[in-house]
């Protein structure tokens, strides 16, 4: 489970791109809620989860929330790991010397997955893979939108329940 927990105020920070533009969490809030996740690319929870990621990009990202990617790994590594899950919403580096967003959320597993409200409270908060979770921040980002929900899941797609960080 996260050290933040659904109900917490959302700690502000400002990291980089992996394109190396500034990104402060207060600036984005001020515009829009955020889905923030934390991976690290040799996490084989983070490789099975970033394709579902790129699915709530793809419907709703950009628009009326953000989902950014929080990097625990160096740029070569980040851009490799962009490559292979064919992920194209924005990835911040995390300095894997300091950690200093992740700590500051409390991280000791990844993925974590949290869905942040403008006002800066974390409204969801997941650890490892839940499709609950997953769906629930599919439901908000539609709404987010005021658009339909979209499918998360294909039909015929066997998708566990849970999976740990």
């Amino acid at each position: 489970m996260a050290a933040l927990t659904a109900g917490t105020k959302a700690p502000d920070f400002e990291l980089r791109t992996i394109d190396g533009k500034p990104f402060a969490l207060r600036d984005e809030l001020a515009r829009r809620p955020v889905v923030l996740t934390f991976f690290k690319g040799s996490c084989p929870v983070c490789q099975y989860a970033f394709p579902f990621l790129e699915r709530l990009h793809k419907a709703y990202g950009g628009k009326n929330v953000a989902l950014v990617g929080v990097s625990q790994d160096d740029a070569k590594a980040t851009l490799a790991f962009m490559k292979d899950f064919g992920v194209t919403f924005p990835v911040l580096l995390d300095d894997p010397r300091l950690y200093a967003a992740s700590n500051a959320y409390g991280l000791t597993n990844v993925p974590t997955v949290f869905w942040i409200g403008q006002d800066g409270e974390i409204e969801v908060s997941s650890v490892g893979w839940v499709k609950s979770d997953f769906e629930e921040i599919g439901r908000k980002m539609a709404e987010a939108g005021k658009t339909p929900p979209a499918a998360l899941f294909k039909p015929g797609e066997e998708v566990r329940d849970f999976r740990p960080g």
